[in-house]
């Protein structure tokens, strides 16, 4: 009798005693659960994730390194059906909170729990985890290729490991190969859609609505990739248009035409960087003229260099006098404005989201060493950049305090 594999586990906290009493206290075997894997801190528990793909992560709030709301928030994207449970401190409450919107199962109090409270997530989970399995392998073999290349996807597209380029090569081979012809790639994008693009593909009752169904690629719960044949195109664009009349927030970009698994993946690559920026300036690449979304791609890409004015024109092909009123009238802020601005943002956020140094701070936001960092960064805010770390935590204490009264 063929025995089923056990549910994995993770488990990440920065605490030695708290790692090794939930491994040998908590009864596994009996919700048919094996612990695969633990982690001092959040990056080595998101290597352990992308190694052993366990079904159940377990994790601490507060860790060095990286927080347990960003590695769920990470596991989420990469994984969504993921059970995740949250350590946390009285004091985290709000972080807590933060973590069951992310799509956290649940959370516990590490001073206070009960093991019973422990293990009926755990017998839930089972049983969740079972129905899941008994119903996924009822779908067919496309859609458990996809939910596997949307794992590889997201982790090739943020540099975790490069498997997804050897599946693209495998599948331009076989069934993506479309009988020769070129292929163009679309990124469909339903940020504010009551609708996911796959599921609304499910539904059309015309054939040409599953055309690039054995193809889709879901990054996250906003974002597909599919790709067409180069005969199809049209008919692709016909659905697009259709959908884009019933959904106003419906966008897509595409590449193409795409000859090969090298060209196809450049292309991923592209559109996936140019969908980061639309995300982090709240802009489409159609808003901004060609030369003014090359020169913010640059910026957003290379984080910790420098650029001046001079630079970055010379890069897109324009004057600098001309650059600098393109700039100006596209963005809204003239070019060192836009700077001081992008630096000063991403330092607050590392400032009040990470436990990075100073030092490490300042050499990813370009500015140098710490001591300058700290003097850039009071002459910008009015305060050094470790009181409105301390002041960030004392809002957040206030703040939780203030919920648990």
């Amino acid at each position: 009798m063929e025995t089923k594999p056990a549910i994995k586990v993770l488990i990440a906290d920065d605490e030695s005693i708290v790692r090794k009493g939930l491994r040998s206290t908590v009864p596994w075997a009996k919700y048919g659960m094996e612990v695969v894997s633990d982690a001092p801190n959040g990056r080595k528990a998101w290597d352990a994730f992308l190694e052993h793909r366990p079904e159940v992560v377990i994790t601490d709030i507060v860790m060095p390194e990286m927080d347990g709301i960003e590695l769920s928030r990470k596991v989420k994207e990469a994984a969504p059906d993921t059970k995740i449970i949250l350590l946390s401190c009285h004091r985290d409450f709000e972080y807590a909170q933060q973590g069951m919107k992310l799509g956290a199962s649940g959370y516990l109090l590490k001073t206070a729990f009960e093991d019973e409270e422990l293990e009926d997530m755990l017998a839930k989970f089972q049983k969740e985890l079972k129905a899941a399995s008994e119903s996924a392998a009822k779908k067919d073999n496309a859609s458990e290729q996809g939910e596997l290349l949307s794992t590889l996807l997201y982790a090739w597209l943020n540099g975790h490991d490069d498997k997804f380029a050897g599946e693209m090569e495998k599948r331009t081979r076989e069934e993506w190969s479309f009988n020769g012809e070129q292929a163009y790639l679309y990124l469909l994008k339903t940020s504010g859609c009551e609708y996911s693009w796959p599921e609304r593909l499910k539904q059309g009752a015309h054939e040409d609505r599953q055309l690039c169904l054995g193809t889709a690629i879901p990054y996250g719960n906003e974002r597909c990739y599919c790709m067409v044949p180069q005969s199809k195109v049209n008919a692709m664009e016909s659905i697009l248009v259709e959908q884009k009349s019933e959904s106003a927030k419906f966008q897509w970009a595409r590449r193409g035409p795409l000859s090969g698994a090298e060209e196809r993946l450049e292309a991923m690559l592209s559109l996936h960087k140019e969908a980061e920026i639309e995300k982090a300036y709240q802009v489409s690449a159609g808003d901004w003229p060609e030369a003014i979304w090359r020169a913010v791609k640059l910026l957003h890409d290379n984080p910790s260099a420098e650029w001046s004015v001079s630079d970055v024109a010379r890069q897109v092909g324009l004057s600098r006098s001309h650059f600098s009123i393109l700039f100006k009238k596209a963005v809204g802020d003239s070019f060192v404005a836009f700077q001081y601005k992008r630096k000063l943002k991403l330092a607050t956020g590392l400032l009040r989201d990470t436990n990075l140094t100073m030092q490490e701070i300042a050499e990813r936001t370009g500015l140098g060493d710490s001591k300058y960092f700290s003097k850039w960064f009071k002459r910008c805010t009015g305060e050094t950049p470790s009181r409105y770390r301390a002041e960030q935590k004392d809002n957040r204490h206030l703040t939780d305090d203030h919920l648990a009264t």
